[in-house]
């Protein structure tokens, strides 16, 4: 018999495994739609398969695109028939179900109503965990305001349960259940107050992110529920899961800004003065104690006369205790696998702890380099803003920097961007390591990189001190003599912003460009060295080439661009304008008398003539009229400057070019009168501004590390993508929470009391749970949980209350003993 039910079982298993693979060979053979009537038909079977089968196609049509223009899916007709189905003891067949429920449930809310009474029943009877939990996430994604009372109840009842997994999903289903009805909020907040304060880390981490998803938990009162459980969270920190982790780390770092104020104190360094006559050793070289600092003190302590001259010393940071919890218990998290943890992480660090801490997340930061390109992006772009804070740090990892073959765009550049950074506190060697990096590209067939290696290099040079801006300088001036015009123009750029920090010392470099001039061909590149000649043109005016660049520039001027048209027409009037203020220096008092003045002289412009645009100044008048009265022989010879002026405005007045022309009037009409400049220095010889070239991304510096809208930039906006949360403010000094708040307290067999007045016992008996407690940490009303020593107590308790009972008793027998007797005399002397 035993054979016989063995073979019968077989060709069942066998039977069972032919009829799925034929369904699954239909399945993938025809792509065919089935007839709504076909699938309905397997929804009604009485057959467990059937239902299976056809909640399958039901969910497979709900995943692919609408074929009509209908705005109802073609599954909703299927709505009723599967809800039947709903009290299946199979829990496979339920998460089907589940699944169209939570879909179709906005969609026709009526009908979804019908299932609420069903898995009401589940959530309360349900013998397995998984599936309480189950039922209580469906219900709380049931989106009909109806049952926002029906779900609170629920969360009440799963907030209570021994298992954490549905104390976890009572949690998650408190923003849900917020978000059908606001009213409810008091009540919602109030079990989540408990749930914050669960011994399990899974439960209190979904509780911090429903603390976070409800909205208004900035707020002083919202942020007053954190103050009970902040260091019960900070401990179970590590033991979150990633995303719980995200949250707190969110949480923590506004609730550290606004509830620890930024301490700083002064510190000083050790003054080297002469310990001891004789000795020969300064306070340096002199040994110290063992428990002396080895670099620096306070400054409000032990100060002596001598030590009031080292100065006021440096602010250095003051922590917390419970602020220095949490930075080292977030300690850990720098070595996850999740990528955004450890870029949360050094956030943290970077805005809440000092320098030390942040020293720490530079590493883990760096490690992120390793993974995919996308990756390596996101990256980078928080490594750079980290490095606009503290880029010392990242000296050390300088070869990770260093640009590869295969890198992106958008990789490079901000590859260079970190060695340019870093590069003012590396050393010589590696200093000399990244420049001749950055002319390997410089010199390379990608525009784009020749452009930005150059740039690189100019902000290598104004960072660091005049030995390497010269060395990089030498770089630069050797690459315009190179064929490629991008790089000739980008580095001309680059060193007319190196001249104009020292323009004294780069006299001889000027002269070296404005040889380049029969060479360069790059538009740009000739009008950068133009300008520069004329920014040249005072300082050194008995050795001056400025007047004769513009004889030799003047002979090309029509095959110029217009780029250099309007630097040659500004070199002129800058030159003409040295040569006036040498040969009409400024008078003291220059107040001709009114008397002397002709009519003519009186007014310098005349009306305008119909070719020009401007009239003719008095000055052309007087040459033209009153000087052709005066002898030929006494007329001078014009200087060759100013027939050299009058040629450049004659060529620019009949250029093409309609800005060219304006140019050349405003000059004309600026330099009218010869005896007066003042005007024509103030406007072009003015100084300039020395040009500071930031990093490209100091204008991301306002966003905060690890957020969407750094890594976007400003296409996101001023303020950033929608949903941008702005790092908020310290807490100013004297408005922070009492630091009591967020003291521990721990119930006890004698009282209440903290947990820095338990003895080491208790401290033991704490690692339990304690009589009145269950696991999940709520009360219970059982004794069960007593230890040994509560019972000892007990009975010692008792002992002691029925000794002191029996010595009432004898004191009170004695009392009356007492006064019968006295009674007794006082009788016999009554007595006659």
């Amino acid at each position: 018999m035993e054979s016989i039910s063995r073979i019968s079982s077989l060709l069942e298993t066998a039977r069972d495994l032919t009829l799925e693979a034929s369904s699954s060979v239909r399945r993938s053979s025809n792509n065919r739609p089935v007839p709504a009537q076909q699938i309905k038909k397997l929804l009604d079977s009485r057959n467990e398969r059937d239902v299976f089968e056809g909640l399958r196609k039901v969910i497979a049509m709900q995943s692919r695109p609408p074929t009509s223009t209908s705005t109802s899916p073609a599954t909703l007709p299927f709505f009723t028939p599967i809800i039947k189905n709903l009290a299946s003891p199979s829990l496979e067949l339920r998460k089907l179900i589940y699944i169209y429920l939570l879909h179709h449930a906005a969609l026709a809310p009526d009908t979804a109503l019908l299932s609420i009474n069903t898995i009401q029943k589940l959530l309360s009877s349900a013998s397995s965990p998984t599936e309480r939990a189950l039922a209580l996430r469906v219900i709380s994604g049931i989106r009909v305001p109806v049952i926002a009372p029906i779900v609170a109840l629920g969360i009440k009842r799963a907030a209570g349960d021994m298992s954490a997994q549905v104390r976890r999903a009572a949690a998650l289903a408190v923003p849900k259940c917020w978000a059908l009805d606001t009213a409810m909020e008091a009540q919602l907040l109030g079990y989540l107050g408990g749930l914050l304060a669960d011994r399990q880390y899974g439960v209190a981490g979904a509780a911090v992110l429903a603390f976070l998803a409800v909205p208004g938990w900035r707020g002083e009162e919202r942020l007053g529920m954190v103050h009970p459980v902040y260091r019960g969270l900070v401990r179970k920190l590590v033991d979150m899961d990633e995303w719980a982790q995200l949250g707190m780390l969110r949480l923590m770092l506004y609730y550290g800004r606004r509830c620890f104020p930024r301490w700083t104190r002064r510190v000083r360094r050790r003054k080297a003065a002469v310990v001891g006559s004789g000795s020969g050793q300064t306070g340096d070289d002199a040994p110290r104690g063992f428990y002396d600092d080895d670099e620096e003190e306070e400054s409000g302590l032990g100060r002596t006369q001598d030590d009031a001259m080292v100065g006021e010393g440096e602010e250095e940071v003051v922590l917390d205790s419970d602020l220095e919890l949490l930075l080292n218990s977030a300690r850990p998290l720098l070595q996850s696998r999740n990528s955004a943890v450890i870029t949360s992480t050094a956030r943290l660090y970077l805005y809440l702890g000092t320098p030390a801490y942040l020293y720490h997340a530079v590493g883990p930061l760096i490690a992120l380099l390793r993974s995919s390109q996308d990756v390596q992006q996101v990256a980078l772009q928080n490594i750079v803003q980290v490095c606009l804070v503290r880029p010392q740090s990242f000296v050390r990892y300088f070869s990770h920097f260093l640009i590869r073959a295969i890198d992106a765009p958008a990789i490079w550049r901000l590859k260079l961007e970190v060695l340019t950074l870093i590069f003012p506190y590396a050393e010589t060697q590696l200093q000399s390591l990244v420049l001749r990096e950055l002319e390997h590209f410089s010199r390379g067939h990608n525009a784009e990189l020749i452009r930005e290696s150059v740039r690189a290099i100019g902000r290598c040079a104004q960072n660091s001190n005049a030995v390497t801006s010269a060395r990089c300088l030498r770089l630069l001036l050797a690459q315009i003599s190179s064929t490629d015009g991008t790089l000739v123009a980008e580095s001309l750029e680059v060193i007319r912003h190196l001249i104009q920090r020292d323009p004294l010392s780069h006299t001889k470099t000027v002269i070296r460009l404005a040889k380049n001039l029969d060479t360069a061909t790059s538009p740009q590149a000739r009008a950068s060295i133009i300008w520069l000649v004329g920014e040249f043109a005072g300082l050194q005016p008995e050795n001056n080439i400025a007047a004769d660049v513009l004889r030799i520039l003047a002979k090309g001027f029509a095959d110029e661009s217009e780029a250099a048209k309007l630097q040659i027409v500004l070199l002129a009037a800058k030159i003409y304008v040295h040569h006036l203020n040498i040969t009409n220096p400024p008078r003291e008092e220059a107040k001709p008398e009114p008397e002397s003045l002709t009519p003519m002289q009186s007014s310098m412009i005349v009306a305008p003539e119909e070719e020009g645009g401007f009239g003719e100044t008095a000055l052309d008048i007087d040459s033209h009229g009153l000087q052709d009265e005066e002898p030929m022989g006494e007329k001078e010879k014009e200087h060759p400057i100013a027939v050299l002026w009058k040629y450049v405005l004659l060529l620019a007045r009949y250029d093409t070019s309609y800005d060219l022309r304006d140019r050349a009037r405003l000059y004309k009409a600026l330099l009218a009168v010869p005896s007066s400049t003042e005007l024509a220095s103030l406007l072009l010889l003015a100084p300039k501004p020395v040009p500071q070239t930031p990093s490209p991304s100091e204008t991301r510096k306002g966003f905060v590390l690890g957020t969407a809208s750094l890594v976007v930039g400003d296409e996101g906006g001023v303020a950033g993508l929608r949903g941008y949360e702005p790092l908020s403010d310290w807490v100013k000094e004297g408005e922070e929470p009492d630091p009591r708040l967020r003291d521990e307290v721990t119930s006890t067999a004698k009282g209440d009391t903290s947990a820095k007045q338990l003895t080491a016992s208790d401290r033991l008996e704490m690692v339990a749970p304690t009589a009145g407690e269950k696991p999940n940490g709520l009360g219970a009303s059982s004794g069960k949980g007593k230890t040994l020593d509560d019972w000892l107590d007990e009975e010692d308790e008792e002992s002691e209350e029925s000794e002191e009972s029996e010595e009432m008793d004898e004191e009170s027998s004695e009392e009356e003993t007492e006064e019968e007797s006295e009674g007794e005399d006082e009788g016999a002397r009554s007595v006659p």
